[in-house]
Order: structure tokens, then C-alpha cells, then sequence
């Protein structure tokens, strides 16, 4: 695939009024979600629920594209019809998430490292024979007394960049996905510094590593408050600082940003995305959604695990695409999303 086809897929994630709905939930993170709805997870209770997800009706308006689970990918409707062939006839583009998880850095404390770079040309070409267009790779980066280190902002942009370049060079578009988790009781200051600094050292390792950014999405979390912080930051002040702080670090060539809900509520991930979306100021890149939980968390909570729930479920979901893609053009307000809901 060329170079001008990367950039027209990475252009097509972010395209106006247009987001990611993220479906990549590991085997122990979806098992967590059922276990919140009383339902056991199994290989058919997960192929179902995905299934509720993949065929919402009018999902292709406001989503651009689908990231999947290795199990999802491979996995077909009740009729027998393979998920990423669904996805692509509602001109939604598959996707995958390719990193094999967070791990203990060896030497230091409390802080994680993303492994999955072995095998990953080949899993890759796999995933590309599947239907995936796009991956992810996700790195996770915790705020502490004393930490980050650079020593593992370090050890996470390498794999980042690596992963990248692997990517384009297989054809897919990568989607680099550095998380400043927001669980601890940091100010929105200290995020704002993390998330710079984590961004900084992202970038050098892409440029070191040859990755065309025209070609590149960045999944990033928003500048917020940590979530035991006594002072949460108004809507108006996380759309400044976050912006700011993209502005600072992120190059203006690479083809867009999506953001992490990171278990912020449905409706705050919404109003923060149209927030910054509605400002006067013009921003270098479109600025879009990558959500899971805050997309997905109404329609599971009303399917429940019932077959009798699925058309409900699927409205609850359209209303969220709706409302995030009016987001991104700064165009969601309070009282639509009531209106929607009626």
C-alpha cells in the first residue's frame, strides 16, 4: 500500500462528524464488564454482545471505523457472515488492537511497559488478510510520587514507534495510543505535565524511527484532573489545558487526534470533545473520539444479555454515535442530548 493510501485511510478515521467506537476489551477486561450485568463470559455471550455492536443500524453515519479483538475479528454473525465484511458494507473500517498488554517494568516500581512487538510483522499481515485496515497499540503511563521516570516514558515510546512503522510498512494505519491514566489524585497541572512530557518523548522515538505522521493517528487522553483529585477541573478549563498541551507537543502533520474516555461518564467524554471542538481558535488537526465504555456502557447495561434487549440496546448506541459525532463539530449541547434521548 502507498503512502498516499495510509494518509487517505488515516484521513477517513477522522473525518468530519465522524469517531472510533472501540470493541478490543481483553478477555479479562469484557469478563469485569458481564460480571457488572450478572452474565458470564463466554466465546458465544461475547460473540452476541459484538454482534449488538457490528450491526447497529446507522452506526456508519458517526463511526469511521471499528477496533476489534483478535477473538472478534475472527468471529462471524448468526448467519454466518465474517465481522469485518459486515463492518465494511456499512463503510465502516475494521480495525485491531495488536499490543498484548501492559507488564511490570523491570526496575521500576509501579510503572508499566507494552508488550507485543515479537511476531508482529506476521500477525500483522494476518490481521491484514482478515480486513483490518488500521491498529492500535495501547502503552500506559501512571502518575505517582516520582513517577513517571523517563526511564519508562522511554520504554514506551519505542515499542510505540516500533509498532508504527511496522504498521505502515504492512500497509495498515497505526493508531498510537499513549494513556496518561487519570485514577490517582493528581491536579489537572500535573497531568497537563505528564501528558506533555509523555507526548514529547512519543514523537522523537516516531521521527527516529522513520513513521510517516501524515499516515498516523494519535489516541490520546484529555488534560483532566485525576479521579480522586478534591478539585475537578470544569468542562471549559479540560478543553483549554488539553488543547494547549496538543499544540505543544503533537506535529500538525499527522492526520488526527481521537481521544480515550478513560471511565469518564458518557456524557462528560462527550461535552469535553465538544468543548474543544466549539472553540473560536482553529486547531492543526481534527479532534475526534476513540470511546469504548463511554459509547458502549448505556446499550450493554439495557441488553443485559437478552436477545429481547438487542433493538433497544442499539438505539441507546446510535444516540452516543450521534451525540459524539455532533461533538466533533462542536455542535452537542445539553438539551439535544435530552432530545435525542426522548
Amino acid at each position: 500500500m502507498s503512502t498516499q493510501d495510509l494518509q487517505a485511510i488515516a484521513r477517513a478515521l477522522v473525518a468530519p462528524g465522524k469517531g472510533i467506537l472501540a470493541i478490543d476489551e481483553s478477555l479479562p477486561t469484557i469478563k469485569k464488564r458481564f460480571e457488572g450485568i450478572g452474565l458470564e463470559s463466554t466465546e458465544e455471550t461475547r460473540r452476541a454482545y459484538r454482534e449488538l455492536l457490528i450491526t447497529s443500524p446507522g452506526s456508519g453515519e458517526f463511526i469511521s471505523g471499528m477496533i476489534l479483538f483478535d477473538e472478534t475479528i475472527r468471529q462471524v454473525t448468526t448467519q454466518g457472515t465474517p465481522f469485518p465484511w459486515v463492518l465494511s458494507k456499512q463503510g465502516i473500517m475494521p480495525g485491531i488492537k495488536v499490543d498484548q498488554g501492559a507488564k511490570p517494568l523491570a526496575g521500576h516500581p509501579g510503572e508499566k511497559v507494552t508488550e507485543g512487538l515479537d511476531g508482529l510483522r506476521e500477525r500483522l499481515i494476518a490481521y491484514r488478510q482478515l480486513g483490518a485496515q488500521f491498529a492500535k497499540w495501547r502503552a500506559v503511563i501512571t502518575i505517582g510520587e516520582a513517577i513517571p521516570s523517563r526511564g519508562c516514558l522511554e520504554a514506551n515510546a519505542q515499542p510505540l514507534a516500533r509498532y508504527a512503522a511496522l504498521c505502515q510498512e504492512e500497509g495498515l494505519v497505526p493508531i498510537v495510543e499513549p494513556e496518561v491514566l487519570m485514577d490517582g489524585d493528581n491536579t489537572i497541572d500535573r497531568c497537563y505535565e505528564i501528558t506533555e512530557a509523555t507526548l514529547r518523548s512519543v514523537f522523537n522515538a516516531l521521527y527516529v524511527q522513520r513513521v510517516v505522521l501524515e499516515g498516523l493517528v494519535l489516541k490520546t487522553n484529555m488534560v483532566i484532573a485525576g479521579k480522586q483529585c478534591l478539585r475537578q477541573a470544569s468542562v471549559a478549563e479540560v478543553a483549554e489545558q488539553t488543547t494547549r498541551c496538543l499544540r505543544n507537543a503533537v506535529p500538525s502533520a499527522i492526520a488526527g487526534i481521537v481521544f480515550l474516555s478513560g471511565g469518564q461518564s458518557a456524557e462528560l467524554a462527550t461535552a469535553h470533545l465538544n468543548a474543544m471542538n466549539a472553540m473560536a481558535v482553529t486547531h492543526p488537526w481534527p479532534l475526534s473520539f476513540s470511546y469504548g465504555r463511554a459509547l458502549q456502557a448505556p446499550a450493554l447495561k439495557i441488553w443485559g444479555g437478552h436477545h429481547a434487549n438487542v433493538k433497544k440496546a442499539q438505539k441507546a448506541l446510535y444516540h452516543r454515535e450521534k451525540c459524539n459525532g455532533l461533538a466533533t463539530l462542536g455542535r452537542y449541547t445539553e438539551a439535544l442530548e435530552k432530545e435525542l434521548a426522548a
